[in-house]
């Protein structure tokens, strides 16, 4: 899932106080020669509010077990996202299909700007400072995935320093 990022720490999800919030529950239907057949499908966020989280989906004829599913699914899927105090390192873009998201960096006190989906996700990891922007498609599956590509490009200032080679100081007055 998490293939094409460099640096994507993987967690596992043993040991960590993980707190799951729901981001959308949708009902859908499937038309056999019987009639329709309904179910529901709910996508989840998972985090520890301390750097790490995750996102899963889950399929089911009820609500509850849908539900169940999909943190069962989050919980596999948990990554690291660097911070920098409060908020995030540096502003980011993220996308999947039809969704946009942009990430920026804000001062203390701030809180999180962000609507629905994006909300979830930020306060999931822990972020408490940050200003986003919503761009494009609205659907919670896209843009949960698209503020997943945006914070698993963030890099830390130590990240950075260390792949070029370079010392903290040299980073930040060069």
């Amino acid at each position: 899932m998490y293939q094409n990022y460099k640096n994507v720490e993987l967690v596992k999800p043993s040991g960590l106080d993980l707190k799951d919030r729901l981001v959308g529950v949708q009902r859908v239907t499937k038309v056999t020669k019987g009639g329709r057949a309904f179910g529901f499908s709910a996508i989840v966020v998972v985090g520890d509010e301390n750097g790490v989280v995750g996102q899963g989906l889950g399929k089911s004829k009820d609500v509850a077990s849908a539900i169940a599913k999909a943190v069962e699914d989050a919980k596999k899927n948990l990554v690291r996202i660097p911070l920098t105090k409060s908020t995030i390192p540096h502003e980011q873009k993220g996308k999947y299909g039809g969704a946009r998201v942009l990430l920026m960096p804000a001062a203390p006190g701030t809180g999180v700007i962000a609507g629905g989906a994006i909300r979830s996700v930020l306060e999931s990891v822990g972020i408490h400072d940050v200003l986003s922007k919503n761009q494009g498609s609205s659907n919670p599956h896209n843009v949960v995935k698209a503020t997943f590509d945006a914070l698993l490009q963030l890099r830390s200032a130590e990240t950075v320093a260390k792949q070029r080679g370079i010392s903290l100081e040299k980073l930040f007055k060069g």
